[in-house]
């Protein structure tokens, strides 16, 4: 058996045993519920699906959540290995840095796959029921979301690997992991929210708007999940935008892979370099 799936496996037992998938699943299923069932008067007097509901709450909530757990889950993966001298031990078989660093990763995304998946498709299965019976249609933009997710926990995933072979100790990486985390989720948005309203000249136009908000995963999430159904983007407000957004859906999951390559192919090349 590759050494790769060897990491890989054990990454998902230890997972398993710490109950990181069910606590996660638990986590991500409350919250798609609360807000489903929350949402549940409008569906019921303009003729909504409770899952398109859920799909444009979860677009702006859950870029809270998952990142935060992906972050939990990736930020000590390396250091804290290193920290313990179980890096060195590793090291000192007919295993390359590479192969550990990909082991490591692929067993968490799968904990994150599994956790999101779980937590969401119950969740969503549980909602149609709850308002009578399973709706296909509807399934669309709640899976679009569901893979637009693990897609947005694995970006954050890669960070927080970048940031785990780059420090010298634990505590170091959780501070710069929630500091990363607060940056992309809160900071950056309201940043570029009041460069927008100080701008009264209207100097920034449509498009470079447009370019600064793919430096950003968590807005990526948004218009992926926002703008690429007809009913999502109507109940969201967004109709408008999503006709005169420019960011085709290609460009905007090329752009969401991309934070997902570049971070981990910099976490390889430091890990690579990094004496242990």
């Amino acid at each position: 058996m590759s050494p790769i799936w060897i990491i890989t496996g054990k990454e998902v037992r230890d997972s398993l045993r710490n109950r990181w998938v069910l606590a996660a699943a638990l986590l991500l299923a409350a919250l798609a519920l609360s807000l489903g069932f929350l949402g549940s008067s409008p569906t019921g007097s303009v003729k909504v699906d409770p899952l398109t509901v859920t799909v444009v709450s979860l677009s702006s909530l859950s870029i809270f959540l998952i990142p935060l757990i992906a972050m939990l889950l990736a930020y000590d993966a390396l250091i804290g290995e290193i920290e313990r001298g179980t890096m060195a031990l590793l090291l000192s078989y007919p295993i390359s840095r590479n192969q550990i660093l990909a082991g490591k990763f692929i067993g968490h995304l799968i904990i994150l796959t599994l956790a999101t998946t779980a937590g969401y498709g119950l969740a969503g299965i549980a909602l149609q029921l709850a308002h009578g019976g399973i709706d296909v249609e509807a399934w669309q933009p709640f899976l679009s979301l569901i893979a637009a997710s693990i897609i947005l926990g694995a970006a954050f995933l890669a960070m927080g690997y970048l940031i785990s072979a780059k420090v010298k100790e634990r505590g170091t990486a959780a501070g710069i992991a929630i500091g990363v985390w607060l940056f992309f989720v809160v900071i950056f948005d309201m940043a570029l929210l009041g460069v927008l309203v100080a701008d009264t000249q209207q100097t920034i136009t449509a498009p470079v708007v447009e370019a600064v908000l793919l430096f950003n995963p968590t807005d990526i999430y948004r218009l992926l999940n926002l703008t690429g159904y007809e009913n999502t983007a109507m109940y969201a407000g967004m109709a408008g935008l999503s006709e005169q957004l420019s960011l085709s859906l290609p460009v905007l999951l090329a752009a969401q892979v991309l934070w997902v390559a570049v971070p981990l192919a910099l976490a390889a090349w430091i890990f690579g370099k990094r004496q242990i």
